[in-house]
């Protein structure tokens, strides 16, 4: 069960991954070229929402099925183990924290310049944030 969260939670991360960069992308086009924010945008900002809430979700069981998460959080010396068992996890639930607030706020608005803006900040803070607490070495073994 653990190898096939954890494959899940892997691959489903490219898809959260790309369907968040397409919403930031969509924001910044948005504010750049003076569009109205239409239903196709809020469906790529929400499409984006649920993709990583669902990569939180699976995160999250895989947190604690998983030798690297839970069971692994005292072993701070060690950066590897740091990072799968702190650190990951901790910056992901803020991005995840702004991303949810980005979707939120833009509701809010009546002005589609200021929708885009929202996306573009929360969203995009919180892909940064997600972007450099990957464990890139775990994606790239062989």
């Amino acid at each position: 069960m653990y190898n096939f969260i954890q494959k899940f939670h892997s691959g489903w991360a490219y898809l959260a991954l790309l369907l968040l960069l397409v919403a930031v992308v969509n924001a910044i086009i948005g504010i750049t070229s003076k569009k109205e924010f239409t239903a196709k945008d809020r469906k790529i900002g929400l499409f984006a929402l649920i993709a990583i809430h669902i990569q939180l979700l699976v995160g999250l069981i895989l947190y604690f099925v998983s030798p690297l998460g839970k069971a692994a959080f005292g072993q701070m010396s060690n950066a590897a183990l740091r990072l799968t068992s702190l650190e990951h996890p901790l910056i992901n639930l803020i991005a995840i924290t702004l991303i949810t607030i980005g979707w939120s706020q833009h509701k809010k608005l009546i002005n589609s310049k200021d929708k885009f803006k929202k996306f573009a900040i929360f969203y995009g803070l919180g892909l940064v944030l997600i972007l450099i607490r990957l464990p890139w070495s775990l994606w790239f073994q062989k």
